[in-house]
């Protein structure tokens, strides 16, 4: 039986929301992201990239670009309930499906066309959607999460289209091999170099030959350049690390302020890993110079989620990277190699009052709000950001850009 998996896009999502609060929007370039010297596009509408704007440019680039475009400094919260409603809608209407950011969805509705027909249910769908929700909407369809995602971003805006059984191969043939949702600009360089810039031409390849330029990859790409994609829709994400990081609105050499502000990331990290009941067993600190230098460094240490353990590891890592005296754009942290469970206490090494300390002050911030309680040496940090549940399976939430 022949599977078929729809891939759905918001169009323009953050741009769209927008509109839907402020009508006087409509029809003209919009940008949404940061309004500082160094913010960031987040998302432009239609308008704005006919001038050669797009998303991840820097705001005062596309400024120049377009000076006409209005900007409208990103909300995460607005954007995140937008995408829960659209989400309610579709976990009521779908059989099986995947949530891959906060405004792509992938369903699995294999089957269904003995009953009702696969494609007028998405129709049907994205009606539903539009109606309730007031967003523009698109869709794709086919027997696989690659040529589905492609179709839609053939189709875009505001439309839908369906590639037959059959016909993947020759849907895909004659676009851009960047079309490809794997391929980054990084591959496509390299296949620019080889002389691919169709789809069609990586077809007509060995699949040995991909294998030995780009190795796995490259047997992954040749396979969906056939059309070929058996990946399921998987509607659980487990997230394997937490982080935070900020770029600077001017770049700093306070070394007092940058720990000031790991400390603080590092302090509401660990929350959230006693919330969802995870430990971390690997933490990183990455720095960025004005140079544009990164520099990063990990640790592994026991499995824990307290604060004292992960500051301190935080700290050390931070001793161990600054050691250039040169301007700080960005400061970050990390923690991967997640499990679940609860912290186990360290019978030699552990205080048990400051366990119950943590358990106090986390029922204060789950009922008050997640900054009802902080170290004092942390107040004044600001930009850090809030997660509501990090670990509630779905995909991170793409925040606006935050400068400070």
């Amino acid at each position: 039986m022949n599977r078929n998996i729809v891939h759905i896009d918001l169009d323009t999502f953050f741009v769209s929301c927008e509109r839907l609060l402020n009508s006087e929007l409509n029809g003209k370039p919009v940008l949404v992201g940061g309004t500082s010297g160094r913010g960031v596009v987040a998302a432009c509408s239609y308008e704005a990239r006919t001038y050669g704007v797009h998303s991840a440019m820097p705001m005062q680039m596309a400024r120049r670009l377009c000076p006409e475009a209005i900007v409208v400094k990103g909300n995460s919260s607005i954007y995140s309930k937008f995408s829960e409603d659209i989400t309610d809608i579709i976990k009521e209407e779908s059989p099986l499906y995947e949530k891959s950011s906060i405004d792509e969805f992938y369903i699995d509705v294999s089957g269904m066309d003995k009953f009702y027909g696969s494609y007028l249910w998405a129709q049907e769908l994205r009606k539903r959607i539009i109606r309730e929700t007031g967003l523009p909407i698109s869709f794709g369809l086919s027997t696989n999460k690659t040529v589905s995602k492609v179709a839609t971003g053939e189709i875009k805006p505001n439309n839908y289209m369906q590639v037959e059984s059959g016909h993947e191969k020759e849907f895909l043939a004659p676009l851009l091999v960047k079309k490809i949702p794997m391929v980054g600009d990084h591959t496509y360089k390299i296949l620019l170099n080889m002389g691919v810039r169709y789809v069609k031409t990586i077809q007509e390849m060995p699949i040995e030959l991909m294998d030995k330029v780009m190795g796995k990859n490259g047997i992954a790409l040749w396979k969906k350049a056939q059309g070929i994609d058996n990946s399921l829709v998987e509607p659980y994400h487990e997230r394997k690390s937490i982080s935070s990081s900020l770029t600077f609105e001017k770049d700093t050499i306070d070394v007092q302020a940058l720990k000031k502000l790991l400390l603080a990331m590092a302090e509401k990290l660990a929350f959230y890993l006693r919330n969802g009941n995870k430990l971390t067993s690997c933490v990183t600190v990455t720095i960025r110079y004005s140079d544009f230098d990164t520099r990063t460094r990990q640790k592994r240490i026991p499995y824990t989620s307290l604060d004292h353990t992960l500051i301190a590891t935080t700290m050390e890592l931070f001793d161990q990277l600054y050691n250039r005296r040169v301007l700080v754009r960005l400061v970050g942290v990390r923690f991967s190699h997640l499990v679940g469970g609860s912290y186990q206490m360290r019978l030699f090494e552990d205080n048990a009052n400051l366990i119950k300390l943590y358990q106090q002050m986390d029922k204060m911030r789950n009922r008050f709000g997640q900054n009802a309680v902080r170290r004092a040496s942390t107040l004044g940090t600001r930009g850090i950001g809030q997660m509501s549940n990090p670990f509630n399976g779905q995909p991170p939430v793409m925040p606006a850009h935050r400068r400070i």
